[in-house]
Order: C-alpha cells, then sequence, then structure tokens
C-alpha cells in the first residue's frame, strides 16, 4: 500500500493534518512522539529499525507518516510520496505563539532556531520532496490534498 511522508519545519502543520487524517480513520505515525527519535550530535534521528519496520509492515489502507529528522533521506525510496508542509513565516510564527500542544518554539532562541531551519533546511527538503503543500489554506484543503496524493482507497 502507499507510504506518504509528511515534512516541513515547526509549525507547518505537519501534527494538525496527521490529526485530522488519524479522525478519517487513516493510519498513521508521529514520530515525534513514542521514541521514533534518537539524536547524534544533537541531531534527530530515526532509529533504523522501527523505521524499517514500521514501514515493512502489511497494511489494508494508505499510511501518513509524520517527522522531520536529520535521516529521513535515508527512506524516501520507502515513501509513495514525501510532501513538505510549508507556510508563509509569519503563519508559522502565529502558530508557534499560540499552539498549546507543544512548548517548541516559544522561546526567542527556539524561534530564531526556526528561522534559521526555514531558511537552511527547507530547501533541503523542498529538492527532495515530491509535493509541496502550502498550510496557509485552511486544514480540510491541505487534509483533501493529502488524501488525493495517496491515490484512491
Amino acid at each position: 500500500m502507499v507510504e506518504v511522508l509528511l515534512t516541513g519545519m515547526s509549525g507547518a502543520g505537519k501534527t494538525s493534518a496527521l490529526a485530522e487524517l488519524a479522525r478519517r480513520g487513516f493510519e498513521t505515525m508521529d514520530t515525534d512522539d513514542g521514541g521514533w527519535i534518537t539524536r547524534d550530535g544533537g541531531e534527530p534521528l530515526w532509529h533504523v529499525p522501527l523505521m524499517d519496520a514500521l514501514l515493512s509492515r502489511p497494511r489494508t489502507g494508505p499510511l501518513f507518516v509524520q517527522g522531520t529528522v536529520a535521516n529521513q533521506g535515508r527512506f524516501y525510496d520507502r515513501f509513495d510520496a514525501v510532501v513538505l508542509l510549508s507556510a508563509p513565516v509569519g503563519v508559522i510564527l502565529e502558530r508557534l505563539r499560540t499552539r498549546t500542544g507543544n512548548d517548541y518554539g516559544k522561546s526567542p532562541a527556539e524561534r530564531a532556531k526556526i528561522l534559521r531551519d526555514i531558511a537552511e533546511v527547507e530547501p533541503l527538503l523542498r529538492a527532495g520532496s515530491t509535493h509541496e503543500l502550502d498550510t496557509g489554506q485552511p486544514l480540510e484543503e491541505t487534509v483533501e490534498a493529502l488524501i488525493t496524493i495517496a491515490g484512491p482507497p
């Protein structure tokens, strides 16, 4: 079946899109939670055996995986689509300021890092992506586009 990676900067809407996909009955995996991440020199990395097992598991419908880590490119060939979720900087900063489920991005130092990542990392993610969606649009439109990317059931 189809595996779709949702990637992008903090505040781009990955978690919100994933939650809505799950609400609609799609299989989802948020790799920010549950031990999927290890750190090497401070950089987040996916645990390779866990990702291998996840992407090898039989399923009856699409799987949407959310994450942005330094070694994600190692798995691009295992995904049918790599979707960069992006938004204007002002939208991202406002989301970070007002979100309640995650405190990352609240401090000036964290916001400065996110702005650097947008300038330096997001272009690398864009180069490896098969699709890009502007999440400045309503969440429903983003989710419908993701379902379309995953293809017919």
